[in-house]
Order: structure tokens, then sequence, then C-alpha cells
């Protein structure tokens, strides 16, 4: 396959034709996702198609739960498929464990024309061979040694008799390929890097490579995105084409994105991160965030712009511009973002996003309320699962309301308890703005306190917690009744230590 690259990179033209293609064995992870925003907006981009694919067919991983949880994720974040599971299509169907007739005809032509060859060495006898070689002093050949590329006939009757179990190879040809990436631009990989490959599991079915190539033709996709962890398997499948007889008109391009780093500079994983999207939803991020930020690891839209909208991702996404450099994922700046689209929020609309939180940790919602303490805490969120720690003394009943940080609360706090509570007491007008003026009157004019040590009790006393919503405003909400119960309480509190 040396000479000219096997795709040129040229300008998009006809329909563009993309896809993700999960393996339904556990959660979506963050660079699952990104892949499929990526595909997702380069196929909008285009007025094409997306296709959702999914590669199931090593059943002992593969589960109907995984499967499920990849479709409700995808549905989450607003990823929608034009083809695929629950949509259909002109190639269904598009489980790769419901297409087995499909590859076995590919196998078969494959060893019908010599391409590929049955394997019968065990993995034991491998690695004898490999520690024979080394105890001679030979440097042992990586990987699968080629062993039996080249049986006689009568050594494969005789396996064949003995009922021995076998796996399909690929005969990789000599030589090198070389074909555009249409991040990373010209690549050439010789071929003496890549052993003979595997096309099958010792039962027949098919592995990814296989699969995938035979599929990418099939469905006619146009542009293959992925991470660059799959680099080394693209001249497998470039090979594979060419021993299908595929046109070369009709083989996509690939895309490979850079990988997505930790703050250690290695692969996020389960050991140094978060990876499953379930996680960022189930701990309060939401599905805007979740793909701005995503969007910029590898990619912007524009110099320092780090906030926009995916419908404004899609109007200008370029794979061109996706950087070669690996991303880190950074937590707090994903947070920062998640801060960002929670204020860009209509009020209506986020109380009905912080309802289920607020009811998840068994308050009673008061439409009301939520309604009055949304502008409260708007503006100091960064995560929706903060909603019953900001809103919950308004919530709940005053014989379930308990002083979080009661340990705040010292002897020294009940001076500008009671003088908290005799200005309050008697206050003409409930509302936050005369609160305000009689407590700073009562505490730091009448106490001479500062201002954080005059509020700083009131706030415990009436929230529960050293941190709250604005202070005042809260009294506002609370009321005058519960708020003085509540400072009744504190000094309870304090004076009974």
């Amino acid at each position: 396959m040396s000479g000219e690259p096997a795709n040129k990179g040229v300008p998009v033209s006809g329909e563009v034709r993309t896809r993700i293609a999960p393996a339904p064995s556990g959660d979506l992870h963050v660079g699952n996702v990104r892949t499929a925003l990526f595909s997702w907006a380069f196929a909008r981009r285009h007025q094409g198609h997306f296709l959702l694919r999914v590669e199931d067919t090593d059943a002992s991983r593969a589960t109907d739960e995984a499967f499920a949880a990849t479709q409700e994720i995808l549905h989450w974040v607003g990823l929608d498929w034009d083809e695929g599971p629950g949509v259909g299509g002109p190639y269904a169907p598009y489980r790769q464990s419901e297409r087995r007739a499909v590859y076995d005809g590919a196998l078969a032509r494959l060893e019908a024309s010599g391409h590929a060859y049955r394997a019968y060495s065990t993995a034991e006898e491998l690695a004898a061979r490999k520690a024979a070689a080394v105890a001679q002093g030979a440097k042992p050949t990586p990987g699968y040694d080629g062993y039996d590329r080249d049986l006689t006939d009568a050594q494969r009757a005789a396996y064949a008799a003995a009922g021995r179990p076998y796996v399909l190879r690929f005969r990789m040809p000599a030589g090198s390929t070389t074909f555009t990436d249409l991040v990373r631009g010209e690549i050439t990989i010789d071929h003496r890097q890549i052993p003979d490959f595997a096309l099958t599991r010792s039962d027949g079915s098919p592995l990814y490579v296989l699969a995938a190539a035979v599929d990418d033709m099939a469905m006619r996709l146009t542009h293959i995105v992925r991470g660059e962890d799959l680099l080394a398997a693209t001249p497998r499948q470039l090979a594979l084409y060419e021993a299908l007889d595929y046109p070369r008109e009709r083989w996509p391009q690939f895309a490979h994105l850079p990988l997505i780093v930790a703050d250690d500079g290695k692969p996020l994983s389960k050991r140094n991160g978060e990876v499953s999207l379930r996680w960022y939803r189930d701990h309060g991020f939401l599905p805007a965030a979740m793909l701005n930020y995503l969007a910029l690891l590898g990619w912007s839209l524009a110099p320092d712009r780090e906030l926009f909208s995916v419908e404004e991702m899609v109007a200008a996404f370029d794979l061109a511009r996706v950087s070669r450099n690996p991303a880190r994922f950074d937590l707090k700046k994903l947070e920062a973002i998640n801060g960002e689209k929670i204020r860009a929020m209509a009020e209506e609309e986020l109380g009905e996003q912080l309802r289920p939180w607020l009811q998840a940790a068994g308050y009673a919602v008061d439409p009301a309320v939520l309604r009055a303490g949304v502008p409260l805490v708007q503006s100091r969120m960064v995560r929706l699962t903060e909603a019953p720690t900001l809103l919950g003394f308004l919530l709940v009943p005053e014989n379930e309301f308990r002083l979080v940080d009661a340990d705040l609360l010292t002897a020294d706090s009940e001076a500008p308890l009671q003088a908290s509570r005799d200005a309050l007491a008697g206050l003409p007008a409930w509302a936050s703005d005369p609160i305000e003026q009689a407590l700073r009157v009562a505490l730091v004019e009448g106490l001479g306190l500062k201002p954080r040590r005059a509020f700083g009790p009131v706030r415990v006393a009436v929230t529960g917690r050293r941190i709250s919503p604005p202070l005042f405003e809260s009294i506002e909400l609370l009321g005058r009744d519960r708020t003085l119960g509540r400072l009744d309480g504190a000094l309870a509190e304090v004076r009974g230590r």
C-alpha cells in the first residue's frame, strides 16, 4: 500500500456520514462522548447523517443494561442520531451482534483469497517460542510471530483433524501505509510494525478491526472520528478495505482526536479522575456545560472564547482545527462553565432543574418558595447538587431544622443573637431592606461588631450553615415567626453549653 496516501483529506463534498460506535460494556466516558460530539457536530455542520452503531460482538462483556445506559446518556447530552437503534435506517441492523452473517461472508472472502489464514498457535505456545528465542540470544518478534502463516497443507490438515481451535489472522502485506489524517496530516506506518492480526476469536466471532472495517464500508461512512489510541488500527483497516476490494473512492477519511489527560499528564482513567458521563450527570452538571467543556478538549470556537452554545459550535466546527496536543481535563474549569450555564438560564427553567434535586433530598417543594429562592442562589451555584444545601433551610419543617454548623456558635455569639432577635421582633415591615437596616443598627452600631462577626452567628442561626444565600433576603423569605424561632433555638444552644 505504498505510494499515494489512501485518503488525501480533500474538501468535504457529497453527503457526510459519521458515527459513534461504543462497546456496551460499561458507562460512556468523557472520551467517548467527546468523540461523539465531534462526529455529531461535523455531520450537522455539513447537513449529513450521524449514526449510532453498537459494537457488541464480545458477548462476554456486552450487556443490555450498558446498551440502554449508552442511549440514555447520549439522549441526556442531546446527541441525537439519524440512524441506529431505536431509529432504524437503510443499513440496519446497527447492533453488531445482529450482523454476524455479514462478517462471516467477509471472513470467507478473505480466507478464500489468501488474505487470511487459520492460526492454531495457543498463547502458551507463542510465549514458549518467544522464551526460546530470548534464550538463544535472539530478539523476539513483538506481538504475534507469524508461525502459522506458512504452515504446510499437511500441518493444517492434522490440526483440523484433531479439532484444534484456531483464529483467522490477516496476512499483512509487505510495505507501508500512507494516509492523510484530518487532524495530524500525512502519516506513514511501516508494515514491519504490524504483525499479522487476528480477525476472529477462537469461537469464530469477529473482532473489532474486522467488524468495524466491514461496517464502516457497508454503512457508507465518509469520516471516522476517534481517539488517537486507535491510530495504530488505521493501517489494518485500510489493508482490509483493499483486501475486500472496496473502491478507494469510497474509503472514509480518518480524524484521530488527541488524548484526554489528567493533571498528572497520564490518560484520564478511573485511577486518576472521574471518567463516566453518568457521574457528571449525577453530580449536578448540565448537558450544555458538558458539551461546551468537552468541545474545548481539543477544539475552540475562537481565541479566548470559552463559552458558547452547541448551535454556535456546529456552525463553526471544522476537524482541521482540532489540536494535536493532549487535552487536560480540569474539573474546576468544568465547574466554572457549569456555573456560567446555570447563571444564563431563565429562573423558571432553573427552578425546574433544581426541583428533582430538592425532592431527592427529601424536601417537599413549595412552588412559591422555589420561585423566590432561585434568584438568591443562581449566582452562587456551580452544580445543581448544591440546591439542597442552599435552599433546604427554606423548605425543611421546623421540627426537622438542624444547626449543621452549630460548632461556629460560641459564647461570644449570645450577644449578637439576642440583639438580632430584639431588633427583628418589633420590625414593622418584614422585607430585606428594613431587616438589613435593623440588624446593622443593632449589631454594627449598637455592639460595635465588624460585619463578619456580627452577621455570621445570625446566618448560622437562621440557615443552619456558615454559607448560605444572601442573609437579609433569606430572612425575608423565611418569615418573621420562623426566623425568631430559629434565633431562640440558637440562643438555647449557646446557653445550654
